[in-house]
């Protein structure tokens, strides 16, 4: 489990794709604090290490994360948010992430308001109903509030502690990020489902 709250920027060294899946190749300062085998969160996305050193690791992508991702167009220059996961002793600075990607968005403007940077993202009507004003969002594996919902998305603010933190403040119009949406608002709303439909939740 993640809270959205960024440990690192990393740089992709390098991303190979092949008929079968891709591996990610990410140099940061977290790769002392890894071993393979151990999650990590990558532009919300979590991870498993394959291969580590001192300052790099490397990641499997299969098929499934490079569908349901942006990952597969990352390039080697490309910086990246890094989160390791939560330990039980932590705080839960964010909010719950799971690094389980739901889908992507678009950057459809960016634009400044006071010290902050605000951006609109669209996405599909699959995901667009999970957002709530004031409620919680995973963006890039950034844990942000919703500051605006509007008819095809919503809109974040970032506040000069995210930008310096992550990649976020680099985004322009027409990038793609990972999103993640609250996981309570997909439990409940699958629990009310199969209770209107009198079934029981499998």
């Amino acid at each position: 489990m993640f809270t959205g709250l960024i440990t690192d920027l990393g740089t992709v060294t390098a991303l190979e794709l092949g008929e079968e899946g891709a591996t990610l190749r990410i140099a940061t300062r977290l790769a002392r604090e890894l071993a393979a085998g151990d999650s990590i969160a990558v532009n919300g996305a979590c991870l498993t290490a394959s291969e580590v050193d001192r300052e790099e690791f490397s990641a499997h992508l299969m098929a499934e994360t490079l569908a349901r991702t942006s990952l597969a167009s990352l390039s080697a220059g490309a910086r990246v948010n890094l989160e390791l996961p939560l330990r039980a002793s932590d705080r839960l600075g964010g909010h719950v992430v799971q690094g389980h990607v739901d889908g992507t968005g678009t950057v459809t403007g960016a634009r400044g308001d006071g010290f902050a940077r605000v951006l609109d993202i669209d996405t599909d009507a699959g995901l667009a109903r999970y957002m709530v004003e004031k409620g919680s969002v995973a963006v890039d594996g950034v844990s942000l509030t919703v500051s605006a919902v509007g008819e095809h998305g919503f809109s974040v603010s970032l506040i000069p502690e995210t930008l310096r933190r992550t990649n976020l403040g680099g985004l322009a119009e027409g990038a793609a990020v990972n999103l993640e949406v609250d996981v309570l608002a997909k439990h409940l709303e699958r629990l009310l489902d199969a209770r209107e439909a009198g079934e029981a939740v499998r």
